[in-house]
């Protein structure tokens, strides 16, 4: 029975997970409907910190400052601040669905960096996957200016915020501080919410003057809540939990879900070359994780 129900509880927090990556894209998309996008991800951020500080005190979670902990918080931030400020950037280019197709990229993007920085090999079968996919990313770029929800401006800041979300993952494993998860993930909030700040002097004229609509303010606090904190939790259990490379696959999952919600609720609708490069580049990843599954078989 516990076994059962052991089993349940992991099955059902990797759909929240997936529902959650889901819907993020199209929450920061609303939540810059009313906003400036940069002070939507400051927001964002000064937030996230408020509701994460109040959780470290209330289950008497330690912040470590030593030196090793203040590295591993500025390694983390990258895939905050790092990364997140190309994405919500990007919004203004594409539409919710491809930023989720973009970020469907980041075991490639963190494959690439580990063979050529941390000289880790790749596989044939893998090589075959990023060639896939990027044959799909190409055929995306070459629609870009088709339609109102792909421009190449959007692809390229997207790839940035992709490559600074990997090499996150790389640096903290490189510190190895050895930090509680919600002490590793305050002290990167808080790292990114001091970064952000500094944003304030070419922002400040545009400040909000008014209350955002309902829409805009509940997609924030979804950021916050959902993207910021649970999506945390659930990842850091499945890590726990499950193989790595069926935790990879809501890295599929979720840019066919984001897109068919962006089409259904934000009338975000794929041409033909874009959903062609969707195709693809996904069949890339499945390519790219074949070896590793063929692998624990």
């Amino acid at each position: 029975m516990s076994s059962t129900a052991s089993t349940s509880n992991i099955v059902l927090t990797y759909m929240l997970l997936v529902v959650i990556w889901s819907t993020t894209p199209l929450a920061i998309v609303w939540s810059v409907t009313d906003l400036h996008i940069m002070w939507a991800l400051l927001l964002r951020f000064v937030l996230a910190l408020l509701l994460s500080g109040s959780l470290l005190l209330l289950f008497r979670i330690n912040l470590p400052c030593n030196r090793q902990a203040l590295h591993s918080y500025l390694a983390g931030a990258f895939s905050l601040i790092g990364s997140q400020i190309f994405t919500y950037a990007a919004t203004q280019y594409l539409s919710s669905g491809i930023l989720a197709l973009m970020f469907g990229l980041a075991p490639i993007m963190a494959g690439l960096i580990g063979h050529f920085a941390f000289s880790q090999r790749l596989h044939a079968v893998q090589w075959l996957g990023m060639c896939v996919a990027v044959s799909g990313l190409a055929v995306i770029c070459l629609s870009a200016g088709t339609g109102q929800h792909v421009q190449l401006t959007g692809i390229i800041l997207m790839l940035f915020s992709v490559f600074f979300y990997s090499l996150s993952i790389f640096w903290v494993k490189k510190v190895n501080a050895q930090l509680d998860v919600m002490a590793q993930a305050t002290g990167s909030i808080l790292v990114s919410t001091l970064l952000a700040l500094l944003l304030l002097p070419f922002i400040w004229q545009y400040a909000p003057t008014q209350l955002p609509s309902l829409k805009t303010m509940l997609s924030l606090i979804y950021t916050v809540v959902m993207a910021s904190m649970l999506a945390m939790y659930c990842y850091f259990k499945l890590v726990k939990n499950i193989q790595a490379t069926t935790l990879s696959l809501t890295t599929v999952m979720t840019p066919l879900l984001a897109l068919l919600l962006g089409a259904l609720l934000n009338n975000e609708i794929p041409n033909a070359w874009v959903l062609l490069g969707a195709v693809l580049l996904l069949s890339g990843l499945l390519i790219y994780f074949m070896r590793m599954f063929g692998a624990r078989v």
